[in-house]
Formats: structure tokens, sequence, C-alpha cells
């Protein structure tokens, strides 16, 4: 990559407020769902560079992520932007700093696939947002929202995306992640055995809500129900101890408390006055938590540009 420099991105993490689980397709067998995911503040960060003179291809550094590196969302994603775009730039190095917790319901390992599709556009110059969107459509149903971060209204599999405004105030958060993982595919297969997927009407009802319900760029929803989470039930099926971490983060002073996706994570959500201000209590009370608990905000597009180093 000699003369094309270093490029960096934050990976921001996503939350769902409201997540809506329809029945699987008959074409490719996902879920369809409705959800708006919001971006927020808690973010991996990733640079790519030249891997160097002696590298024969293109090399994910990631320490203590599980699994084979060819594995990785994110060096899936770079593999796809070449072959889609038939860039030939010498071997690069993805570097990927985890910040995000893993299997944790928060989308980070998305995350990192999508800011891998903005850095490879930037550093080669090739292709456009709907190409980095077709893309992500093809490595998971989370990662199309979070090419461009902020907040959108995902359905299909996550592929169409309706944009929505950013919060004004901002949308003020307290993460509490758990010691333990849950794969997302346990957490789908154990709601569909509990038998939450709706109908397609329902969902299109759901859909009409959140638009009216988020268009003017409220932080939180005035009907709270619009933020229920299809697969919570599920998650709690498979680890009880979130009911805990559930409880907990109600009694420290959020307004709602809700698992993040499919889990386990449990996010804590700050809508009225002071929200920054209440989290910070918040986090003091539950400090002896393991792993701690993290403030965390909305955020917008410009979080996430590729800065070219």
């Amino acid at each position: 990559m000699s003369g094309l420099g270093s490029f960096r991105a934050l990976a921001p993490a996503k939350v769902n407020l409201g997540l809506f689980v329809g029945p699987t397709r008959d074409s490719d067998g996902r879920h369809e769902l409705l959800s708006v995911m919001q971006s927020i503040s808690l973010a991996d960060e990733l640079l790519l560079q030249s891997a160097g003179s002696g590298a024969s291809a293109d090399e994910l550094h990631c320490p203590g992520l599980p699994g084979p590196p060819a594995e990785n969302l994110a060096a899936r994603a770079l593999a796809a932007f070449r072959a889609a775009t038939g860039w030939d730039a010498p071997p690069l190095r993805l570097s990927v700093e985890k910040r995000i917790p893993v299997a944790a319901g928060l989308g980070g390992g998305s995350a990192d696939a999508a800011a891998a599709l903005r850095l490879a556009q930037r550093a080669s110059g090739l292709g456009d947002e709907l190409l980095l969107r077709e893309l992500a459509a093809s490595l998971g149903a989370d990662v199309p929202a979070q090419v461009t971060p902020g907040r959108w209204l995902a359905s299909g599999a996550g592929e169409r995306l309706a944009p929505l405004p950013d919060p004004l105030p901002t949308l003020e958060l307290l993460v509490l992640p758990s010691a333990d993982r849950l794969s997302t595919a346990a957490v789908y297969a154990a709601a569909d055995q509990l038998g939450v997927a709706r109908e397609q009407d329902e969902l299109e009802h759901a859909r009409r809500q959140l638009t009216r319900a988020f268009e003017l760029g409220a932080p939180l929803p005035a009907a709270r129900e619009l933020l229920h989470n299809d697969l919570q039930q599920a998650a709690l099926s498979l680890q009880p101890a979130i009911a805990g971490a559930l409880a907990a983060v109600r009694d420290a002073g959020a307004e709602l408390a809700l698992v993040s996706g499919s889990g386990p994570t449990v996010i804590g959500l700050f809508g009225h006055a002071n929200a920054a201000g209440r989290v910070q209590r918040a986090l003091l009370e539950l400090s002896a938590k393991q792993p701690a608990p993290l403030a965390a905000s909305s955020v917008a597009a410009a979080f996430g540009e590729v800065v070219e180093l």
C-alpha cells in the first residue's frame, strides 16, 4: 500500500431500540426483523495499512479474538470488497483494537466489518455507499445499518434501511456487559422454540409506529412498549442470570432496562432531564459489578469517518 498511507476508523457498537422478529424467509432462511438501530460511543478502532514486503496476502491482527482470522467478519468484508471492485493493492494489514464485548448483542463484529468496508473504500477510491451496503447485507443482518453510523430503521433481514434523525438531545445509556457470551444463532433458535415470531402485518404495524415515534429525533419514544425486544425472553431462557442484571440496572435509575439485541448485554436507557448525570450516578451504584458497567451516548455518521494518518 505504499503511497496510499494508513487509514483509521472507529467502529461504533449498536443497540436496538425495539426489536421485532418475524418469520423465516423461504429464500434464505433468515428471519424477517424490524428494529431501530442506534450507533453508540462504545467503539472498536480499526487501522488499515501495508502488510509489509514479506506478506503474501492480507493479514488480520486482532489480539484475543477467538476463531481463525479468515472467519472474522472484518477480514471477510475486506476480501468481499476486493472481489467486488477488483482492487489489487498489495497485501494489507487490518488491525482491530477490541473494546466492544464479543458475542454480547452489541454488533461488535458487524461494526468491525462495516468499518473495514469504509476503510477499503477510502483507501482504494473505489465503490460507493450502495456497493458497501450490498456487501454488508451478504455479511450479516447488523452490518448494513453500521456502514454509516447513526440511527436507522432496519427491516427485511437488516438490508432494508430507512434513515431516522439523530436524537436531540443525545441519548444517554448505561451498558452492563456480561462475563458470559451468547450465540446469536442459539438465541434465534430458542426464540423459534418459544414461538415469538410475528406475522407480517404485525411487523408493518410496528414499522409505522416506530417511524412516527422517531421521525422528529426524540431520544426515546413516548410509548415505551415500542422498545420491546422479542429476543429478550429467549436470551433469558438460555442465561437466567440476565434477570438479575435487568433488575440491577432498573434499581440504579434507568427509565428502561432491556437486553441488547440477542444479549447477554443489558442496557439502561436514560431519556429525561440530566440524563448524563444520572448515568454517572448509576455507574457508581453498579461499580462493584464485573465486568464493569460503561457509559455511552448516541453517535452520528461523523463518529465513524475514516481518517488518513
